[in-house]
């Protein structure tokens, strides 16, 4: 009988991105077993709006303490590693991190081993304003995996910010703003970048990545395969 690790979930950032999560966990695990087989998994759904409150005010200290009690919880119930399915969140990944026993697949360790792998160096970064502003994610990127990011202007990432957090966090996906993300990944690609990173769970709620006009990668869909590995191997 197929057996697999349970994978530890952190959700709710939002749980739009979370349920893309779970689809591509579940619809991947069934591919790499067959039959009825799916995705061994414990899920633990924060409420989004108390941790974007937590971010806008700089309170990372707050969410390190809520996602840490999360995922102390999870690890209880039996999971064998953890995921965090937000990007935002990975700000206090080491934190939680250093407060459990089991390991913690880090979505930029993923990404930034798949870039690489692929041959690209020089990388264009969408996500979040904290995401593209903040260095929790692009240093590890460059310490960690030798890859050059490129970041949009501010107008641009604030641009981008607001799509997410209006927009995809709500289920909206419109038009102008699609047209709009596709004209700053563009100027990413005019600035240098040879492949774009889309950095933030949601924003492949937003277009197909064969819609870019450069290489680009999902980072929700490069994290879920590699749980899959991790669950199977």
């Amino acid at each position: 009988m197929a057996r697999s690790r349970t994978i530890g979930l952190l959700g709710g950032m939002s749980w739009e991105s979370t349920a893309l999560y779970y689809r591509l966990l579940n619809t991947g695990m069934q591919r790499e077993l067959g039959g009825h087989h799916n995705a061994r998994s414990l899920l633990l759904t924060l409420d989004y709006g108390d941790l974007d409150t937590m971010a806008s005010a700089g309170d990372w200290d707050g969410i390190a303490a809520a996602l840490i009690d999360a995922a102390r919880r999870v690890e209880g119930g039996g999971a064998d590693f953890l995921m965090i399915t937000a990007i935002t969140g990975h700000a206090v990944a080491e934190r939680v991190e250093a407060a459990l026993s089991i390991p913690l697949l880090h979505a930029a360790d993923v990404a930034g081993e798949k870039l690489r792998a692929e041959g690209y160096r020089r990388v264009g970064l969408l996500g979040t304003r904290f995401t593209m502003s903040m260095d929790f994610f692009t240093a590890r990127l460059r310490g960690r995996h030798g890859l050059e990011i490129l970041v949009p202007e501010e107008n641009d990432r604030e641009a981008i910010h607001r799509i997410i957090i209006d927009e995809l966090t709500l289920g909206r996906v419109e038009p102008a703003s699609q047209a709009r993300v596709l004209e700053i990944a563009a100027r990413l690609q005019a600035a240098g970048a040879e492949a774009l990173l889309l950095a933030c769970t949601e924003l492949p709620l937003l277009l197909p990545t064969e819609r870019y006009s450069l290489p680009t990668y999902d980072v929700v869909k490069l994290h879920a395969e590699a749980a899959i590995a991790w669950a199977i191997r």
